[in-house]
């Protein structure tokens, strides 16, 4: 007994349908991911561009031409020789970053994208760093990308992407020249140094003699603030000697001689001390009168007694007698040390 399931004619057929419909439409349906571009073409002649998500084609009329990356790459420049313009030999690498705007551009208008980009910017690098010298090169990175970027972003507008940046990674001289460069920066820093030490002396001392200079000024103000002071000491001194003088004056003419024995015993006794404090004496002889120096003394009792009459009026002092009348003076300059006495006279 045949249990299979007998297929006539009409089940071949729509199983042949239902297979064909299948091709059809994985044929027709097509997803595009998110970052990405796909070109449609129609019997060879690029048509349209399909954008991200689910899109439907005319089966057996159109196809999928080229899929494009619209996110933005990066495209690694390897190391190659650059001549400088003053016949410097540097090793230069760098990488550069590019986006896709117009996907059928960059579909149809370059065969091999990052080979021609690559190939762009290796020779805008060596022309732009060639026409450069050494030390430029090595301080002015951000204008040597900047100018391979304007040039190289120019050049590739027709191919429908967009060079965002370029980056220069290293620049590599030769190890004798980054020893001698190496030097040159050494003797610099030594130069800068001794410069900085002799600058730092040289203030040093222009301070100090500015300083010297200041204080020799002040010194010498002093001095003549303290000869004012010394010359007005001895003007309001010259003044009270003159006024004291001229009262005396006036009280002798007035017919007061005690003022006059009061004056003379003042100067007397002034002139006496100083001769009896000076450093350089040793023994002073000189003979002095004694009733002299008591009447003026006693001049002076009168004065007083005459200016202020409510005092009491001391008692008068005995007479010395006639035989010590004339005493001989005695001047002490040491202890224990007294000139005698002239021969002839009254012990």
């Amino acid at each position: 007994m045949d249990t299979g399931f007998p297929l006539s004619g009409f089940g071949i057929l729509i199983l042949a349908l239902l297979f064909f419909a299948l091709i059809v439409l994985f044929a027709a349906v097509k997803t595009v991911p998110q970052g990405y571009a796909y070109t449609v073409e129609s019997f060879g002649r690029y048509t349209r561009t399909l954008t991200p998500g689910l899109n439907i084609l005319l089966p057996f009329v159109e196809r999928i031409g080229r899929k494009l990356n619209m996110m933005e790459q990066v495209l690694d420049i390897p190391t190659q020789e650059v001549i400088t313009r003053d016949n410097a030999s540097v090793a230069a690498d760098g990488v550069a970053f590019y986006q896709v705007l117009d996907a059928a551009a960059a579909a149809y208008e370059v065969s091999g994208l990052e080979n021609a980009i690559l190939n762009l910017v290796m020779t805008n690098l060596r022309s732009v760093m060639g026409s450069m010298d050494l030390d430029d090169l090595l301080s002015n990175r951000d204008a040597i990308s900047e100018r391979i970027l304007r040039v190289a972003d120019q050049a590739a507008n027709s191919w429908g992407i967009k060079i965002t940046r370029i980056e220069i990674k290293d620049i590599n001289p030769p190890r004798d020249l980054v020893d001698s460069m190496a030097r040159q920066m050494k003797a610099e820093r030594e130069k800068r140094a001794e410069v900085l030490e002799a600058e730092g002396a040289r203030n040093a001392k222009i301070l100090r003699a500015e300083g010297d200079k200041q204080a020799q000024i002040l010194q010498a103000e002093g001095l003549r603030e303290a000869a004012f002071r010394e010359a007005e000491a001895r003007e309001r001194l010259a003044e009270a000697e003159a006024t004291a003088t001229r009262v005396v004056s006036e009280a002798i003419a007035a017919g007061n001689v005690q003022a006059l024995n009061y004056f003379v015993a003042q100067k007397y006794t002034e002139a006496l001390s100083k001769l009896a404090s000076a450093n350089n004496q040793r023994v002073i002889l000189m003979p002095l009168e004694a009733a002299s120096l008591i009447g003026s003394i006693g001049g002076i009792a009168e004065l007083a007694r005459a200016s202020f009459p409510d005092a009491p009026t001391p008692p008068a002092p005995a007479a010395p007698p006639a035989s010590r009348a004339r005493v001989p003076s005695t001047v002490a300059t040491g202890p224990g040390f007294v000139v005698p006495p002239r021969s002839g006279e009254n012990t």
